[in-house]
């Protein structure tokens, strides 16, 4: 493949010449376990749907193109001159003068910065008093993702008086929340959105204590668990449906082993994709994707094991397969349950092996139920070890009423937000 000029641009943002086509975003740099994953994270957390893609590697260096829209009623402006940051920060650097990292690592004489786990971010919570309103705790969390805050933990409350007490562990992507100038633009910026109903606002580094509270709180009803995370019948739906296909082929290519999948086109699709593939330690040496106007999506990818084999076994193969049906089919899970005289709405999606969580879910679901008109009364988000994987779930409390004649209304309404399936602007 070769070492591209030293000159040349890591990253690549080239728009379309007519509005509506598609931005080309193009990625050539050292190659790293689980890089794919990640620009494809980064490209979902931005708001964006790939359409295309093409990407190859060596082992050494990479070449990625993403053909890349913006989500239809997004309602946070674009920027792409953060995003190009972004993803220049998650490129492994160059080695000097056009030698091989690969070699000065043999030699001892370059580390793999970037290979080694990133250290954990810094945790602050941000407390604040105001009066509830239909809407509130999404206008809220779309400010926390312009300024990107990302929300670990959140408690939401109301009082009888009609306030609300919000509790958000978050951390900051510019690593700046510790100053003065980082806080108030964050003061300033929830003082736009909530004017006069906002009576107090504090943010405070998280004591370890405070941190605890990270963990999961309570535990998960057994019938949401028996709904949510039943693996036989999440497999079993899988392969009844039509539209999704995951074959393997090793009798195309002497050192790959080709997996070709067909399915319905969805929010994150590509990056579904990848993260399961570096959870099962898969590396793809090739790979093209292409999403259709119609809905579906192609994509075939040339990959090995993490010993640098094709996939061989049988078992292997088979084990593989269902797992992509199933990630693809349910990447998330959204039930309905009853507790007591409130409803509760569950959301929950697999975290990486890296530790990872999906973006922007609660964004989705709290948008989903602005726009069914729905008050929230209380929510949390949790993490959650079922069977061998752990899952990051939001517990959102819809308060006392007879929410089962809109049952399926809600699950539709959040699942279709959380999918992509709604184009309707927000309101």
């Amino acid at each position: 493949m070769g070492i591209p000029n030293p000159s040349d641009e890591v990253v690549q943002v080239r728009h379309g010449d007519v509005a509506g086509e598609p931005t080309v975003v193009t990625i050539s740099c050292p190659d790293k376990t689980g890089l794919g994953c990640d620009l494809c994270r980064l490209v979902l957390l931005f708001g964006l749907n790939i359409v295309k893609g093409d990407m190859s590697t060596d082992g050494r260096w990479c070449y990625i193109v993403l053909w890349v829209v913006a989500r239809p009623g997004r309602a946070m402006a674009m920027r792409w001159d953060l995003l190009k940051d972004r993803l220049i920060q998650l490129c492994p650097v160059a080695a000097p003068f056009g030698l091989d990292n690969h070699h000065l690592a043999a030699a001892g004489l370059h580390h793999h910065d970037h290979d080694a786990p990133a250290p954990s971010p810094n945790i602050f919570l941000l407390k604040f008093f105001c009066y509830d309103r239909m809407g509130l705790l999404h206008d809220v969390t779309r400010v926390l993702c312009e300024l990107e805050l990302t929300i670990r933990r959140v408690k939401v409350s109301t009082t009888p008086d009609g306030r609300v007490l919000d509790l958000f562990f978050i951390t900051d992507a510019r690593e700046l929340l510790h100053t003065k100038s980082r806080r108030e633009e964050t003061y300033d910026k929830l003082q736009s959105v909530l004017g006069d109903s906002l009576t107090s606002c504090e943010i405070e580094s998280a004591t370890e204590e405070m941190s605890s509270c990270l963990q999961a709180s309570t535990l998960l009803p057994h019938s949401a668990v028996e709904e949510m995370f039943n693996v036989e019948v999440v497999e079993e739906q899988s392969r009844s449906c039509g539209g999704l296909s995951v074959a393997m082929d090793n009798s195309l290519s002497p050192a790959h082993t080709l997996i070709q999948i067909q399915c319905g086109d969805h929010k994150g699709l590509i990056y579904d994709i990848m993260r399961t593939l570096k959870d099962c330690n898969i590396q793809i040496s090739y790979g093209r994707f292409y999403a259709s106007q119609n809905g579906s999506c192609e994509v075939d990818l040339f990959a090995v094991q993490s010993d640098g084999k094709k996939i061989v076994d049988q078992h292997k193969q088979r084990a593989l397969c269902c797992r992509l049906r199933t990630e693809l089919h349910r990447p998330l899970r959204v039930a309905l349950v009853n507790r007591g005289p409130d409803t509760e709405l569950l959301v929950a999606n697999p975290v990486e092996v890296s530790g990872k969580g999906r973006p922007l879910v609660f964004y989705d679901i709290t948008l989903a139920l602005k726009k069914l008109h729905k008050r929230i009364f209380l929510a949390e988000i949790g993490r959650h070890v079922v069977g061998d994987r752990e899952w990051e779930v939001y517990r959102v409390h819809l308060g006392e009423g007879d929410h089962s004649s809109l049952r399926s209304k809600i699950v539709d309404g959040v699942t279709n937000m959380l999918m992509g399936w709604d184009d309707t602007p927000p309101s």
